[in-house]
Parts: structure tokens; sequence; C-alpha cells
């Protein structure tokens, strides 16, 4: 068994990240998305993403075991040496410590986009996701009550910053 290492996503990574997120709208409230992504939603969403921002995936033995990327915070100019984070682990390898590592490799990179504000939106209660964020120096900086509804309850959302 190799090591999980971490590289920029690639076309052939696509079907791997899509099954991945696609259980996560499936069977958890941690994205606001309530339809599975297709194929094509999903390869726009990264060829669109890779124009700005840093997509990664970490990969043991070819087969992708997570993914993280930046995104606009929001559309206006000057928003834009701020980015939104966000990483998916592969629900077979939580606990393994690839989400640090994979999270930290994005963070690294982020300045190489001129970003320097990393901002997560955690949904609440996440107790796994906020320990990653406060390991990586990330700090809440406000919380927003039932924002969001899916699987029949209402989502609470934390957002939590780091300067990189």
């Amino acid at each position: 068994m190799q090591t999980v290492q971490i590289r920029e996503a690639s076309v052939e990574d696509i079907q791997q990240i899509l099954d991945i997120y696609n259980h996560y709208i499936q069977h958890t409230v941690i994205t606001f998305d309530v339809e599975a992504y297709s194929y094509e939603q999903m390869s726009n969403k990264i060829s669109l993403l890779q124009k700005d921002y840093p997509v990664l995936v970490a990969y043991q033995d070819d087969h992708i075991v997570g993914y993280a990327y930046a995104s606009a915070w929001k559309t206006k100019t000057a928003y834009k040496h701020s980015a939104e984070t966000t990483i998916y682990i592969h629900p077979n390898y939580h606990g393994k410590g690839i989400g640090l590592r994979l999270y930290n490799a994005l963070l690294t990179s982020l300045p190489l986009f001129e970003i320097v504000n990393a901002i997560a939106c955690i949904t609440i209660p996440n107790d796994g996701s906020i320990r990653l964020h406060e390991k990586l120096g990330f700090f809440k900086i406000g919380k927003f009550d039932k924002v969001g509804f899916k699987h029949a309850q209402w989502i609470d959302v934390e957002y939590w910053q780091k300067q990189v």
C-alpha cells in the first residue's frame, strides 16, 4: 500500500471526486446541495475553479481519498484576496490525518494565487471539522442560525478564518 500523496486535480479524477461529493450530498448536511451532481456539472465546476484557484486531490494507489479547493469568497473585486476553502475526505479515510495534510497543502498554495484570507463555512455540529480548522490556525468569526434546511432539519453554520 502506497502512502497518500497530494497533487493538482486532473480530468481523470473527476469521477472519483464526484463519487465523494455525491455521498455527502445524499447522506449528510455537510453540503447544502440537495441534488446529486452529474459528471458534467462536476467537470465544469473544477474547470472553472482551476482558472483562478487551486484544486487538490489526495490519492493512494490511484484512488482519490479526498479533495480540497478554494473558491471566490464574494464576487465583488475588492474581495479577490479572500477565498472560501472546502475539503471533502472519502468516508472510509476519516481519522487518518489525510484531511490535515491535504488542507495544509491547500493553504500553503493560496499565496501563489494572491489569496491572503482563507474562509471556511462549517455546518454545525461538526466537531471533526472544527478540530481540523483549529489545528490549522483558523479562528471562529461568526455563527448563523437556521440558514439551511436539509434532510428535514434546520442547519446552523459557523464561519472560520485564517490569514495565510
